[in-house]
């Protein structure tokens, strides 16, 4: 055979692969509105940046007639590229072929682009769209999926790892997109559970749809398993390029710097009126945080999910921060279950990562109810408060308005080592509100006092001696608990130079194999 016969041999494979499971399979993706997996990482990747692995792999078995089919790349595309000229690994499963079930060698291919990604330190992204395991190769699949989880759990906190979800993604093959840091699904044309509905009703009789189980609006409302919903993959995976732009490559690097042109000292005088006087009249915090970051962008993360605190990512003077904020708009912005632990994860990955995190509290507490102490808030809550304390990267909080009880020490207080803690003079800080401490402090001298009015005048006097001691930050400064009481116009430049000055911390907690977090 000539050279050139030897150079068309090649270019015919290459071909070959790339059709994956043939262009009638391919033509029916499309008709589900779904691209290829090779066409997902066009778009996700730099032009004409990829360079693909293991491109003429196939799989090993012979068992229930397997050995009669053969595609080259068996099922996932893998290799690296690059997203505004920074590298990223990337694997792609391959609907087209075996329906993307995971083979040993499948399963082999991906180990290698994530040994890779850890070699490199580079992040890594994974694009689902599976049915699960390869049935015909048994145990080895199970053996693949469990190779993949342990590359998983060792790279987390290293490299920032992220999973797209673009079509089924069921059973064992849930927990891969699990253990990475961020999931993005798009919207009815993914779906994520352990097991699927038939299993379901033959074990619980339950009936229930597809996209009802598992689908990306429950999981992203519902469970928070997913932390972005996208209208379709082109949007996902846009998302997934504007995710990366906040984010180091690896642990061992800080976050992106980008040129700013948005003034330092920018002030916004809504600010200072934005505060209602009603003290239990609500307000979105989104006003708030789109005024003080650069060019007021603000990438939201898990936006549909514990709505009553906002976690995200935005930049300011340029450098990445990660924020946390109480919503007043919603449940008052209370701590409970779910947004303790949306907000620990994230507070987490932050550290991890070498991003800063500043923190908007206005909090009136932890939710009561019978329904949040069985649930276990007590432990979820925690999760929170330990994050916040394990967390040595620098950390900025300014309170806004109300700080009561524990949930004051658990967003980002003094006490939790919080580097600078700032306040607006609308800020609140006590153990709780004015009507509730008046009802325990005064119990005795309210039962004795029969008349109705003279009861409401003297808690009216009460409550007014209440809020004029604790309705103010100036006892907690008066501790040192406060760094400042800032003008709330003048937050952004207040914040920038805070970070400014933070930007040479070094801050390292006792030696130990790892912390035994309250899971």
């Amino acid at each position: 055979m000539t050279i050139e016969n030897k150079i068309q041999t090649l270019l015919d494979k290459r071909e070959e692969a790339k059709l994956g499971g043939g262009q009638k399979r391919i033509d029916s993706q499309h008709n589900k509105g779904k691209f290829t997996a090779r066409e997902r990482i066009d778009l996700l990747l730099d032009e004409g940046s990829f360079e693909e692995f293991d491109m003429f792999v196939t799989h090993r078995s012979h068992d229930f007639g397997l050995e009669k089919q053969h595609y080259l790349s068996d099922g996932v595309v893998t290799g690296h590229g690059t997203i505004d000229g920074r590298v990223v690994y990337v694997f792609s499963q391959d609907f087209t072929v075996f329906g993307g079930s995971l083979s040993e060698t499948f399963a082999k291919k991906i180990c290698k682009v994530m040994d890779q990604a850890m070699k490199v330190g580079a992040p890594l992204i994974g694009i689902n769209d599976s049915g699960g395991a390869r049935i015909q190769e048994g145990v080895k699949s199970l053996a693949g999926y469990a190779e993949i989880f342990e590359r998983n759990i060792l790279a987390s906190g290293v490299i920032p790892q992220i999973s797209a979800i673009f079509g089924p993604c069921a059973g064992g093959a849930v927990y891969s997109p699990a253990l990475t840091d961020f999931i993005v699904m798009s919207d009815k044309t993914s779906y994520m559970f352990v097991t699927g509905p038939k299993v379901t009703k033959s074990v619980t009789g339950e009936e229930i749809s597809t996209e009802d189980l598992g689908g990306a609006s429950v999981h992203g409302s519902k469970s928070g398993v997913t932390h972005f919903v996208a209208d379709d993959e082109t949007e996902g995976l846009q998302l997934i390029r504007k995710l990366l732009s906040y984010l180091p490559q690896n642990n061992l690097e800080e976050p992106p710097l980008t040129e700013c042109n948005d003034p330092i000292d920018r002030r916004d005088d809504i600010l200072n009126d934005i505060i209602p006087e009603n003290p239990n009249k609500p307000y979105d915090i989104n006003d708030i945080i789109y005024s003080i970051v650069d060019d007021n962008e603000f990438f939201e993360i898990q936006r549909h999910y514990a709505k009553n605190i906002i976690i995200g990512f935005a930049k300011f003077d340029g450098m990445s921060v990660g924020i946390v904020a109480n919503q007043p708009n919603f449940l008052a912005g209370v701590l409970d279950i779910n947004s303790s632990r949306k907000a620990a994860r994230f507070v987490r990955f932050c550290d991890a990562f070498n991003i800063p995190i500043v923190t908007l509290v206005d909090v009136p507490g932890f939710l009561p109810g019978s329904s949040q102490e069985y649930g276990g808030i007590i432990i979820h809550g925690a999760k929170l408060m330990f994050a916040y304390g394990e967390a040595t990267v620098p950390k900025v909080t300014v309170t806004l308005r109300k700080s009561y009880g524990g949930a004051h020490d658990v967003m980002s207080s003094k006490q939790l080592r919080g580097d600078i803690n700032y306040a607006w003079p609308s800020a609140e800080i006590a153990v709780m509100g004015s009507q509730g401490a008046i009802e325990i402090l005064q119990g005795k001298k309210l039962m004795q006092i029969e008349d109705t009015k003279e009861r409401e005048k003297f808690i009216a006097e009460k409550e007014e001696e209440y809020r004029e001691k604790y309705a103010n930050p100036y006892e907690a400064a008066r501790y040192g608990y406060i760094d400042d009481v800032i003008e709330p116009r003048n937050t952004r430049f207040r914040i920038i130079r805070a970070l400014r000055t933070l930007a040479t911390k070094k801050e390292v907690n006792p030696p130990k194999k790892h912390s035994n977090i309250p899971l």
